[in-house]
């Protein structure tokens, strides 16, 4: 074996790339020289006599002085490139004697006689030529034989080991001989199609194969050393954060708009949150803000239709949550084009395939759907490492059983939208309808004294305004406009272009499509927002209730969901809808909530006359407030870690008896005034509180009917055995499954199911076969959220 310095073998692997392009090069600059001499100075060659030919030579004119000029420059150019082949040809040759220096043949074109014809001076430039030429394939020659012993040599240090901690690698490196030129991206990381190149690739830039000994001290990637971290301080002025957001699309204009017309409002809300969190130490983060659905590769539907009646329940809400992320004193970068994300996260050149050039310099990724999508197309094997980091905006939510791709698969529940294998809690939503996901939300203007009184003495006692920017949503719904126009008077801000009026009835006043100021001053008059049916939870109905309008809402039955309803189909969730907005239903509610059924005329008819006499104020959720938002999304930094190992599915070193107790009525289970803390749970354990629900009753359902909410962090409390026994359920026999309903007791019989895995642990989903185990907490008012103790 033939001993050769890594730099060595390294230089001459260069060499064996560069040299043949390189005698390529050589040949055709003596072709160049030729030409040029014979075109460019061929005036100068001879002196043209009739019938000579034009490419005649008349050898015994000298050369004047400026051909002499243009020679020795040219002989110059060969003399310089015969300086680098001899450099080459030292690195070749190693330890032998080097040629003679081609430069002094070069040079002998400029020793020639000053009376020497132009003829010799060509001829001895292109013996010069030939001469390199030569000389580059005897570099050539050598350095292949050099190559060949080289890895000869290494052969054995290149081979794919048998090492029982990287069980893929031997797999991976049959998958790079066969691929590697699949994807640009292979040669920008440096494999060029060796077994070296190879297992270089999938020890340092991929992970599936131990590193090479003698790669350790030359070629090992060190990651950049952490920033310093820096307290986040909170913001007043949004200036900067609407230069962040750019321009260009109507989308953005709108955001933008909103941003700056609550500029105050976040301000004041930051002030009142810097009191309440005094003395809290908060690290600033790094985040990435990519908002996927506006980029052009996923079509951008959104955007043009701002100005048409179009749905803007999505961008308010992301007008929203920029705004509380650059409040609350993080550094922010937005991106809305797939290129602008590719050059934040460090993409390679190439179709997706590899890893990022760098680690992720970002602690959080807030996307969508459809950036989730894009950042794993092009994230390669980095999307696996860093999907920790990514939260979701998830209009409707995602429920575990459309999470789990394995269980999703085998299951029925694949949808378009589903199987990505997240922590269920990564998913973010616009009301809190699913448990098993975090509430996001967005903010309502929120009014003062001052002016909920104003609103309250400028009430129009029989102005009625319909829910519906887009004409479709009017067909059908003469029978309710009718009977509303009894007795109130029917606007609406239905868009509508110059030359085709809306196809509204002629007693209704339609305003068009309203700017958002204007539209709060419509509703700031109104007595009713009515809505008919659709479109399902959007911001609209809470902004009505917050400048003093009572809701008028349709009672769904059955109720709409995936199985029933076009508009929820394919979405990752099997939620049942009751009412048009569950959310001002539940959690609102009379005076200022009203949900009829639209198919009983009398019914309908009633309730507005009900409506009339009943007087409301303004109302607003502190959920959805600034202040809210910005505490909601301050808990979720602070405390939300889910790249740190997963909670083991059972309670494992915690046993059951010592965490919690049966409630003194005998009917649920208590967190212990005596367990011992549990490091790093949120929300805190203490809040504890589980039932045993009804046969067909979901965990959702089982809370919210004792005023709790149902915490899926706590299941992997509630799975063992013990747990049944302290509420005195024996089990006959006991066993661990992949199911989203479990930890379940089976009927008929005392069958008890525990869950095998942690990321099905699910509120949602009921069946009438099974009485679930389910973990539910109190909530702090206005902020459902979070438990008292949660900030």
């Amino acid at each position: 074996m033939i001993a050769v310095h890594p730099d060595g073998k390294i230089m001459v692997r260069r060499c064996l790339v560069t040299l043949r392009p390189f005698r390529l090069f050589v040949l055709g600059i003596g072709f160049f020289t030729l030409c040029f001499l014979m075109t460019s100075l061929g005036g100068q060659f001879s002196a043209r006599r009739l019938g000579d030919s034009p490419f005649t030579i008349r050898t015994e004119v000298p050369g004047g002085p400026e051909s002499r000029g243009v020679l020795r420059k040219m002989s110059e150019l060969l003399e310089l490139m015969a300086r680098r082949v001899d450099a080459l040809a030292r690195l070749g040759n190693g330890s032998e004697q080097a040629p003679q220096r081609a430069g002094e043949a070069c040079a002998a074109a400029d020793r020639l006689p000053a009376g020497a014809g132009l003829m010799e001076r060509i001829q001895a430039i292109a013996q010069n030529v030939s001469d390199i030429a030569v000389k580059v394939d005897q570099i050539l020659r050598h350095s292949l034989l050099l190559h060949t012993k080289v890895s000869e040599g290494r052969r054995d240090q290149c081979e794919a080991p048998s090492d029982p901690k990287f069980p893929d690698c031997s797999g991976k490196v049959e998958w790079m001989r066969a691929r590697w030129t699949s994807d640009p991206c292979y040669a920008f990381f440096g494999v060029d199609g060796t077994e070296c190149s190879f297992l270089i690739y999938l020890s340092e830039v991929e992970w599936f194969c131990p590193p090479l000994p003698w790669r350790n001290q030359t070629a090992a990637r060190r990651a950049p050393k952490p920033l310093p971290r820096v307290q986040a301080v909170f913001r007043s002025n949004l200036s900067h954060l609407l230069e962040l957001m750019g321009s260009g699309k109507e989308s953005l204009i709108f955001m933008k708009k909103r941003t700056r017309r609550l500029t105050s409002q976040w301000a004041a809300a930051a002030q009142r949150l810097t009191r309440k969190l005094a003395g809290t130490q908060r690290d600033q983060k790094q985040v990435l803000v990519h908002i996927g659905f506006l980029t052009e590769e996923s079509g951008d539907v959104f955007s043009p239709r701002v100005l048409k009646g179009g749905p803007l329940g999505e961008m308010v809400q992301w007008a929203d949550i920029l705004a509380a992320l650059y409040v609350l004193g993080h550094s922010l970068r937005i991106t809305v084009s797939l290129k602008e994300l590719q050059s934040n996260l460090g993409v390679p050149p190439g179709r997706g395939s590899c890893p990022l050039t760098m680690p992720l310099p970002f602690d959080l990724i807030y996307t969508d759907y459809h950036g989730l999508q894009q950042m794993k197309q092009h994230m390669g094997l980095s999307f696996k490492k860093y999907r920790c980091r990514i939260r979701v905006i998830d209009t409707f939510g995602t429920e575990p059983a459309y999470n789990h791709e394995e269980y999703a698969t085998l299951h029925g529940y694949r949808t378009n939208w589903g199987y990505w294998n997240l922590n269920p809690k990564q998913f973010m939503t616009m009301f809190p309808h699913t448990p098993d996901n975090s509430f996001m939300g967005f903010v309502s203007e929120e009014l003062n004294e001052t002016e909920k009184q104003l609103i309250k003495g400028g009430k129009a006692s029989n102005m009625a305004v319909v829910y519906g920017k887009e004409a479709s949503i009017w067909k059908g719904k003469e029978k309710f406009l009718n009977i509303l126009n009894k007795y109130m008077e029917v606007h609406g801000t239905v868009y509508y272009d110059s030359q085709r009026p809306p196809e509204v009835p002629a007693f209704v006043k339609n305003h068009g499509l309203l700017p958002q100021p204007e539209f709060q001053q419509l509703l700031r008059k109104a007595k009713l927002f009515i809505g008919f049916g659709f479109p399902y939870e959007g911001p609209a109905p809470l902004e009505a209730i917050a400048n003093g309008c009572i809701f008028l809402q349709s009672r769904f039955s059955p109720p709409h969901s995936s199985l029933n309803h076009e508009f929820f189909r394919g979405k990752p969730t099997s939620r049942e809808v009751f009412s048009q907005h569950p959310y001002a239903e539940n959690f609102i509610g009379k005076p200022h909530v009203w949900t009829v059924d639209y198919n009983n005329s009398e019914e309908f008819e009633a309730a507005i006359k009900a409506i009339m006499k009943t007087q409301v104020d303004p109302y607003l959720p502190y959920e959805y407030t600034c202040q809210g938002m910005l505490e909601r999304i301050h808990a979720y930094i602070q405390h939300q870690d889910f790249c740190a190992a997963p909670a083991p599915a059972s309670p494992g070193s915690h046993p059951a008896q010592s965490l919690f107790v049966l409630a003194p009525n005998a009917t649920h289970l208590e967190w212990a005034l005596n367990a011992s803390s549990v490091p790093g749970a949120w929300p805190p354990p203490h809040s504890l509180r589980a039932w045993l629900a009804a046969p067909g009753k979901a965990c959702t359902d089982a809370c919210l009917d004792r005023g709790l909410i149902c915490e899926p962090s706590f299941f992997p409390f509630l799975n063992s055995q013990e747990a049944f026994l302290k509420l005195q359920v024996p089990c006959d026999s006991t066993e661990s499954e992949m199911h989203h309903l479990y930890p379940a007791l089976a009927q008929p019989g005392q069958e008890c199911y525990l869950q095998k895995e942690p990321l099905l642990f699910s509120c949602a989903g009921a069946s009438t076969k099974y009485e679930r185990l389910c973990p539910c907490r109190d909530f702090l008012k206005g902020q459902v959220a979070l438990c008292q103790g949660c900030l």
